[in-house]
């Protein structure tokens, strides 16, 4: 019973010796005596089974130490007991019966019925004094009572807990069996069951007596245990069950020292300044038949003799299993200050075979600028996803700028002649391209000097030496792909034959597929299918490819050497190259019918550069 209860009952002894104690309720007339109404006891309600053999305990007597239903009666008190019935706000007196009867401070129900739920009043009085307190009795029906299986027999009364350790054995003996033999009027009868399963128990377990004695403790044992009591009293056969709850527990053999888990001996707590800070201590307690204890010291100190109200703890249960409890306790700091981080915090556990203590090391944590940094973070992934869009659609425009700043001017680190040296096959529609639209742009916008074999070469010399000069004195072989090249241009094989041969060989030379339309690579002639994955290929889209800032020069300037666009050129530079070009031109005119000739007579030319 709680602290309140037992000075509750030391204040009514009080008064029934020296009658000194100021009443709680007073009766009209003097010669009334002065009651004490307690209430209804808190120890909760008194269950009983329908149709099973019951009683009542009067909570006046709850210290026998202090007072005793004997001592009661050799001062001269008396005892009643009343009720309320269920439904009813009046006190009424209690019809003794077969049935109903009391044996001391005892109200025995043998059997219990349904209508005996409600509130018993049990008063104890003299001529000067009384005290009375009511308990509530509920009634259950069988099928009122929550069952883990339904093979079990109803209980109203909580099980009784019983440990056992492993390997080793113990006896079970039926809960209020002893009051039974009390009213009984003859032996009683105890039969024993275990998960359903009825007598007679097999392997380490065996019924002596009315007890149940279990040889060696193991694992299958452990769970409810019913006993049904039976006794026979004025003529009537009358019972009760209870209930056992068995546990299994490690043996008194093994060592039941408590341990600290947590903190390591090495652990350091990081801790801040300014915040909410929990230490938090976990401690092993093998089981033990004794008393265990955990908690938390500061500076030597126990946190109730601490004149800090920063300071507080929790306690839970992690774990249990086989009697051996893991325990944990939190240290709460509040507002963690500088002088905190000084002190000396020691977690400890103790039980009846032993104590030990840890302390814990506590280190200030270095705060990271989390927020700059996530901040920071973001933005150079937004930069840098903003740099790669930038990148992917507008790397010719970069490329370029940055050929335009950083980039060698090729005339100044060889001794080539022709910037380019255009390949194509004559006699077919791309001829008008590279004349009209490709050698103009080259020579008049970008500044490039243009080798076009038809228009740089001296009459009468031979074809094969000069295509292979004008090509090795060349810095790009520009070779016009096209369905014409592969089978019109004999001339157009051995210029694209001598450049990729160039290129192979080391030279300075560099090949660059331009497809004025477009070729299923079936078409293409062998040596462009063998050096295809080695060359770079600017694809020509018609009139979306003819304005100078379109994507096709943009990536045809990229190939070709560095030229800045819009330059100044010299007076004396601009002169040379007016009269290179009309020199060049006239030259062209000039050879135009040998050209021609030549050019309708391929297969003698194939076997001359053979």
């Amino acid at each position: 019973m709680s602290w309140a209860s037992f000075i509750s009952t030391l204040l009514f002894l009080l008064l029934v010796v020296g009658g000194t104690t100021p009443a709680v309720s007073q009766s009209s007339e003097a010669s009334e005596p002065m009651c004490y109404d307690w209430g209804e006891a808190s120890g909760g309600a008194v269950s009983v089974l329908e149709g099973e053999a019951g009683w009542l305990s009067c909570p006046l007597f709850s210290h026998p130490s202090v007072y005793n239903y004997t001592s009661t009666q050799s001062a001269g008190h008396n005892f009643f007991w009343y009720r309320v019935p269920k439904g009813h706000d009046l006190e009424q007196p209690i019809p003794y019966s077969w049935r109903i009867s009391r044996d001391r401070d005892r109200l025995w129900l043998q059997p219990a019925t349904a209508n005996d739920s409600g509130q018993y009043i049990c008063m104890l009085s003299n001529k000067s004094s009384c005290s009375k307190i009511a308990v509530r009795l509920t009634v259950l029906r069988p099928d009122e009572v929550v069952r883990d299986q339904d093979c079990e027999p109803p209980v109203a009364v909580a099980p009784t807990p019983t440990f056992i350790a492993f390997q080793m054995g113990g006896f079970l003996d039926c809960p209020h069996l002893k009051d039974a033999r009390k009213m009984a009027d003859g032996e009683t009868k105890v039969t024993w069951s275990h998960k359903c399963y009825k007598d007679p128990l097999v392997s380490y377990r065996q019924q002596k007596g009315d007890r149940l004695q279990i040889h060696l403790m193991l694992g299958p044992y452990q769970g409810l245990y019913f006993c049904r009591v039976q006794y026979e009293r004025t003529g009537r056969t009358l019972h009760f069950t209870r209930s056992i709850n068995v546990s299994a527990v490690s043996p008194p053999f093994f060592q039941k020292l408590p341990s600290i888990l947590h903190p390591g001996k090495d652990q350091v707590y990081a801790v801040r300044q300014n915040a909410d800070v929990a230490l938090v201590c976990t401690g092993l307690f093998p089981y033990l038949e004794s008393s265990w204890e955990i908690w938390w010291t500061v500076d030597g100190k126990t946190l109730d003799k601490l004149d800090q109200h920063r300071f507080s703890k929790t306690n839970r249960q992690l774990e249990y299993a086989y009697g051996d409890r893991k325990e944990e306790t939190v240290l709460l700091i509040q507002d963690f200050q500088a002088e905190d981080l000084h002190r000396e915090y020691n977690c400890s556990v103790r039980n009846d075979r032993g104590f030990e203590t840890r302390r814990a090391q506590l280190e200030e944590e270095v705060l990271l600028p989390s927020l700059e940094l996530g901040c920071g973070l973001a933005v150079t992934l937004v930069l840098m996803l903003l740099l790669f869009v930038v990148y992917h659609v507008f790397w010719l425009e970069l490329l370029l700028l940055y050929r335009s700043w950083f980039g060698t001017d090729e005339r100044h680190t060889d001794d080539k002649e022709y910037d380019v040296y255009i390949s194509y096959a004559r006699n077919s529609e791309e001829e008008q391209f590279v004349l009209s639209t490709l050698r103009s742009v080259l020579e008049n916008e970008l500044g490039y000097s243009v080798c076009i074999f038809d228009r740089d070469s001296l009459p009468g010399g031979t074809i094969t030496d000069e295509t292979l000069g004008f090509v090795t004195r060349s810095r790009r072989l520009l070779v016009v792909v096209s369905p014409g090249y592969a089978c019109r241009g004999s001339q157009a094989l051995l210029e694209l034959q001598a450049g990729i041969d160039s290129m192979a060989l080391g030279g300075h030379l560099r090949v660059i597929l331009v497809q004025y339309k477009p070729v299923q690579r079936q078409g293409w002639v062998r040596e462009l299918r063998r050096a295809r994955v080695a060359l770079v290929l600017v694809r020509w889209q018609g009139d979306k490819s003819r304005e100078l800032t379109s994507r096709f020069w943009k990536r045809l300037r990229v190939e070709l050497p560095v030229r800045r666009v819009g330059s100044t050129r010299g007076g004396e530079e601009e002169k040379q190259l007016g009269l290179m070009r009309l020199h060049s031109q006239n030259s062209t005119n000039s050879q135009t019918g040998l050209i021609s000739n030549t050019i309708k007579e391929p297969q003698k030319i194939l076997n001359s550069a053979a």
